[in-house]
């Protein structure tokens, strides 16, 4: 029987889209990285072996933005996880299919505006000394807080904005997990006497374990990768550079300072984490957990 090409001529597109526009780069970063390179200079681009992964030892803006990414994209995974896991839960019980829509619709609103818009609205309306939320604290009788502007702030404030903008994503791939539970089990435990909270540790959890993975790396990779919410709240790196984050410094050092060599270094060690994060997912999901 002949093989249809229709296959090879759908991907055959793809790959060369996924070549020039991931492969490539990707490559041009990490030979880049070794050189001293300033597109603005027309001669003097010369290779330097591992000057630049070196400085990064000694850089102390690096360091500050590796622990202010780590910091960040730690806070925000297991407070996203949580969150929208316990919500897809508590939808998933409503009897109500009418309810059940709306209220993903509504979780699912944020994820639609671009999160750039988002920033600017949230930094001039809320996060204001006149904002919003200062106007709640000053009702309730408390005193404002500068919450760009103080360094102690200025994280917190972005992992609640982000939040709020990413948790309707993550709640419907909960939601479609949860729903593929065979309801028998469910069933079986409600028969035996266990509670919501029993059939949901012993039940949702564990067989919710695959969707579990991949929507933690997804997140992880992503929140590695978030750069409008940083570059808008905390331009310049913020108060004592407590809201700088790599993906920030590398947009710095590029291309305000135009040192491409020392930023694609910078970039490399970003990639390096996001790879082991997916290399991680990958062994992970060769386990058969089937149900």
């Amino acid at each position: 029987m002949k093989k249809s090409k229709f296959p090879y001529m759908v991907l055959v597109p793809m790959l060369l889209l996924l070549t020039v526009f991931v492969v490539i780069p990707i490559i041009a970063s990490f030979a880049i990285s070794f050189m001293d390179y300033n597109p603005l200079r027309q001669s003097g681009n010369v290779f330097v072996g591992f000057k630049n992964y070196s400085a990064l030892f000694s850089d102390a803006r690096y360091k500050a933005s590796l622990v202010n990414t780590l910091y960040y994209v730690l806070a925000m995974v297991t407070i996203n996880i949580c969150v929208t896991l316990v919500t897809a839960a508590i939808l998933c019980s409503l009897e109500s299919n009418k309810w059940r829509s709306l209220f993903r619709t509504f979780f699912f609103m944020p994820c639609v505006a671009p999160l750039a818009a988002i920033s600017v609205v949230w930094q001039k309306s809320l996060f204001g000394l006149k904002g919003g939320f200062n106007m709640m604290i000053k009702a309730l009788g408390g005193r404002a807080i500068d919450w760009l502007g103080n360094p102690a702030m200025i994280m917190p404030s972005i992992i609640l904005l982000s939040l709020w903008a990413d948790v309707g994503y993550n709640t419907i791939l909960f939601i479609s997990g949860i729903q593929g539970i065979p309801g028998d089990y469910y069933e079986a435990a409600e028969i035996d006497g266990a509670g919501p909270v029993r059939r949901f540790f012993d039940i949702t959890l564990p067989l919710l374990r695959r969707t579990f993975i991949f929507v933690s790396s997804m997140t992880f990779i992503s929140q590695f990768q978030a750069f409008a919410q940083f570059a808008i709240l905390a331009s310049g790196g913020g108060a004592g550079y407590s809201g700088q984050v790599l993906s920030t410094y590398i947009y710095y050092q590029g291309f305000a300072q135009k040192e491409m060599g020392y930023a694609s270094a910078i970039s490399v060690t970003l990639f390096i984490m996001i790879l082991i994060v997916t290399l991680i997912q990958q062994r992970f999901n060769r386990v058969d957990w089937g149900y």
